[in-house]
């Protein structure tokens, strides 16, 4: 049966510029030796950049966005001389979600869908998701899809805030509502996504559409402990190179994993599911840790002393519900990146197998149930949710940049030209 290669990634940026070289160099260390280039490339990113800009969007975030298209077009004709177009860039305040797609394959997504949601102070995008869902073509018949869900998220911090990041998983679920695009979508360099007048129209749907593949990833922020470190606890926190039977071996961190925890009792992410985890918690480095990453060296671990490390960034990934065993995603790797200097969390990316297979999509009455309803006031949230937004950020950009503050001089500067003018006029 043929498959298609997804390669999912997500990266908390620290509101930081990436380094396009050492990002692209270790781009692809999840992949097993020998792999095939991915058909399909996702990127989450949060934090992508400072307040001011993330909320403003537009030419304010292309930079940070552009980095991150460098990064993986370099990262590409490294390893492969493959070319991939990135087809789709969207935010939701400061995450992101970057789609990229091989030439070949970008002649098989049919229609592509959006949804946007905040879960942060006042329902902004400080915290909150972005998702896309792609029709792909299978038998070169449009009316025959593949769907594939991906979601960027970043939810509430501070090992106590479990049950508030629950939370931002039912807001997620009750307003992240997938809203269709025109049939023919410009993407960038020229390159166009397939469209079909005879596809059938298609309408709003939520995140649990019944048949849709999805894969969610990002800082969902879970934690290994629902207090801070003790002085006394921080000599058990994980160290490199010591045996499975050490009580500073990472493992043993499992067994208080918030995530696991959570799913496991039905409280959050329901349905979804993730590879196994061989890898040592991806936060929170310290910046001693940065430092070192930045000179190349490969010492002991080094952990911040005010938080438990944890396995914050996540890839959770749910089959088609309705197609059965043949329809099973294959996690191929799940690994996390090296630590780069710009972050204290590293980069965590999973390597899937989807099996192109559509058959006819299910009758209503076999859809899958959304563990939440739908928030009949999504739309209305949002909207008002981005205005705040637009205000939060030009209060940032006048006051935290030095182009704001810049320009906020000038204006100053110009009033009171302006009133001296005048007054002198007047005597």
């Amino acid at each position: 049966m043929d498959a298609l290669g997804i390669y999912v990634l997500t990266f908390n940026c620290a509101r930081n510029f990436v380094d396009v070289d050492a990002f692209a160099a270790h781009f692809f260390d999840a992949l097993p030796a020998g792999s095939s280039p991915p058909d399909l490339i996702a990127l989450s990113l949060q934090e992508i950049a400072p307040i001011a800009y993330s909320f403003l969007g537009g030419s304010y975030l292309s930079p940070y966005f552009d980095e991150f298209r460098r990064t993986v077009y370099k990262a590409c004709a490294q390893k492969w001389d493959d070319d991939y177009v990135n087809f789709h860039t969207d935010n939701t305040g400061m995450t992101g979600l970057m789609l990229f797609a091989r030439h070949d394959t970008l002649a098989k997504i049919a229609w592509k869908d959006t949804a946007h949601v905040g879960v942060g102070i006042a329902e902004m995008g400080n915290k909150g998701a972005v998702g896309a869902r792609l029709g792909y073509v299978v038998e070169n018949d449009p009316l025959r899809t593949v769907d594939l869900t991906f979601v960027a998220a970043h939810l509430a911090p501070m090992e106590h805030s479990f049950e508030q990041r629950n939370l931002d998983w039912k807001s997620i679920v009750e307003r992240l509502i997938f809203t269709p695009e025109a049939q023919e979508s410009e993407v960038n360099e020229g390159s166009r996504l397939l469209g079909n007048a005879s596809a059938p129209e298609r309408t709003r749907q939520d995140l649990f559409a019944p048949n849709t593949y999805i894969f969610l990833a990002g800082d969902l922020n879970y934690r290994t402990s629902n207090i801070g470190p003790t002085i006394a606890e921080i000599a058990r926190f994980p160290r490199r190179d010591v045996s499975l039977e050490d009580p500073a071996h990472y493992s043993h961190l499992f067994k208080n994993d918030q995530l696991i925890r959570e799913m496991r009792n039905g409280r959050t992410f329901h349905g979804l599911s993730e590879a196994p985890i061989d890898f040592p918690p991806t936060y929170k480095y310290s910046s001693a840790a940065c430092k070192a990453a930045a000179r190349g060296e490969s010492v002991d671990w080094k952990w911040s002393n005010h938080r438990w490390p944890s396995w914050c960034d996540r890839v959770l990934f749910l089959d088609s519900p309705w197609i059965g065993e043949v329809g099973k995603v294959q996690p191929l790797a799940y690994d996390a990146l090296p630590l780069f200097a710009q972050s204290d969390h590293r980069p965590v990316a999973l390597l899937a197998s989807v099996p192109l297979t559509s058959g006819d999509h299910p009758a209503p009455g076999l859809r899958a149930v959304a563990p939440f309803p739908t928030d009949p006031d999504w739309e209305g949230k949002r909207n008002a949710a981005r205005w705040r937004e637009v205000f939060v950020g030009a209060v940032a950009y006048l006051g935290l940049t030095r182009e704001g503050n810049g320009l906020l001089l000038v204006s100053v500067l110009g009033i009171f030209g302006a009133w001296f003018i005048l007054r002198s006029m007047m005597i």
